[in-house]
């Protein structure tokens, strides 16, 4: 399986990956930009960049929408916590977590100038595609034998390891060391104690991506490692034996809001009754949420930061209803005080359901009820977020996202250019295009 694995890392090209994983590793990478350049704003970003500059200081890597040269290590924790720091990127249901939050900051930070000068952008989302892959299956692996639930850095480490052996050549030898110091280093950090306590500690993706990169950087030095049990335990084979004919980077979902996945369902629910039955929030007596256990533990009704919001599911669900939609300003500065919001956050009513709970991870489902001050009561019935694997979004809408994340950092001929520039990556001769639209922004581009 070792041999199977590290192959797949080293030999894949362009040709090996179907038609659809080129068209998702263009939209997958499209929206983590538009989350890392929305989180800039953030004062966890803010926070980040400035321990980034002192600790990691050094050459190789550039912090997005920054421009100070700081280590690759340093650059991918910085720009692996930007994009965790909204809650808005994509994920994968089965490994409740975040891939493209680590590998994408993973493989920018290798793209130092003089090694960017001979990547192919069908090469940079080559790489892209197989740091999603292994990611995935290192997170399937891990909840598979492991008796915690960890954050996301637990396993994605392994996917930034490989794109990172592949990007600085490693020998295959070397390349299983990165895999084996990335997975024991790999933070293996408490998810639900950050869902109880919500922080700037979020899913531990920055911390995968900067350990990603350390290992690789170590095993090139002749670091040892090995074994990566979630890659060569036999108790794990099946997970990987499928490896280059199955693509787990298709089962992505994406997000249309700016909170945690398990809050979604119930929110979605409540705008659609409230859209088809004109429910006024004002005239709201009581909304009852029904969904399963770890939702319901998004219990935090009146939040101090956007983080506290991101982890919450009565606050965003009754800012929705007021102020009839549910963007990053509605979870931010002011609004985090709206008194409105406040009132009708009393009334929602937070209920489990172990049929629910027997369904997820697979299935993330809620329904709601809003009886109004009239005595009328209407139901949503079982709901499930949008913009699920099965249901994804269409590329246009994906695009409406993007410019409405980068919007508020990036004039809007910038933002198109971004765009076009990932829409068209695989024609890029060179990634100097994209790396200069990262830089920070200039009157005129």
């Amino acid at each position: 399986m070792q041999t199977s694995v590290i192959q797949f890392i080293h030999d894949t090209t362009w040709t090996d990956l179907p038609k659809h994983v080129r068209h998702q590793a263009r939209r997958c990478l499209l929206d983590t930009l538009g989350a890392g350049i929305s989180g800039r704003a953030t004062d966890l970003s803010r926070i980040v960049y400035e321990f980034a500059a002192a600790a990691f200081g050094g050459q190789g890597a550039r912090l997005w929408l920054d421009g100070r040269e700081v280590s690759p290590p340093g650059a991918a924790l910085a720009t692996g916590m930007t994009i965790d720091a909204l809650d808005i990127h994509d994920g994968h249901p089965l490994t409740k977590g975040h891939a493209g939050a680590a590998v994408v900051p993973g493989l920018f930070a290798t793209l130092s100038s003089p090694a960017a000068a001979g990547l192919s952008g069908e090469a940079f989302l080559t790489a892209l595609v197989i740091g999603y892959e292994i990611a995935l299956r290192a997170g399937l692996a891990l909840h598979d034998t492991a008796c915690d639930y960890h954050t996301s850095g637990a396993w994605n480490a392994l996917g930034v390891a490989a794109l990172a052996a592949r990007r600085i050549g490693l020998t295959r030898g070397q390349t299983r060391h990165a895999l084996g110091i990335a997975e024991y280093h790999g933070p293996r950090s408490q998810m639900m104690r950050c869902i109880d306590h919500p922080t700037m500690l979020k899913d531990g993706s920055g911390w995968g991506a900067m350990t990603g990169i350390s290992s690789a950087l170590l095993a090139q030095a002749d670091f040892t490692g090995a074994p990566a049990v979630t890659v060569e335990s036999d108790a794990v084979a099946k997970i990987w034996q499928d490896l280059g004919s199955c693509w787990h980077i298709t089962d992505q979902y994406f997000k249309p809001h700016a909170v945690c996945r398990w809050a979604q369902p119930a929110i979605e629910a409540a705008l659609k009754l409230q859209h088809d039955y004109e429910i006024a929030p004002v005239h709201i007596k009581r909304v009852r949420v029904t969904t399963f256990h770890e939702a319901v533990r998004l219990n935090c009704r009146y939040p101090q930061s956007t983080e506290q919001a991101q982890y919450s599911l009565p606050f965003p669900l009754a800012a929705a209803l007021v102020h009839g939609r549910l963007g990053v300003a509605e979870l931010t500065g002011a609004a985090l005080t709206d008194p409105a919001v406040g009132q009708l956050v009393e009334r929602v009513e937070m209920n489990e359901d172990p049929k629910y709970n027997q369904r997820f991870p697979a299935k993330r489902l809620a329904r709601v009820e809003i009886e109004t001050l009239d005595g009328g009561k209407f139901k949503s019935g079982d709901f499930e977020a949008d913009w699920e694997a099965g249901s994804p979004p269409s590329d246009s809408e994906l695009i409406k996202k993007f410019r409405r994340l980068a919007g508020g950092q990036l004039p809007d001929d910038r933002a198109e250019k971004m765009e076009h520039a990932v829409w068209h990556c695989e024609e890029l001769p060179e990634l100097s295009k994209l790396l200069t639209l990262l830089m920070p922004p200039r009157t005129k581009d």
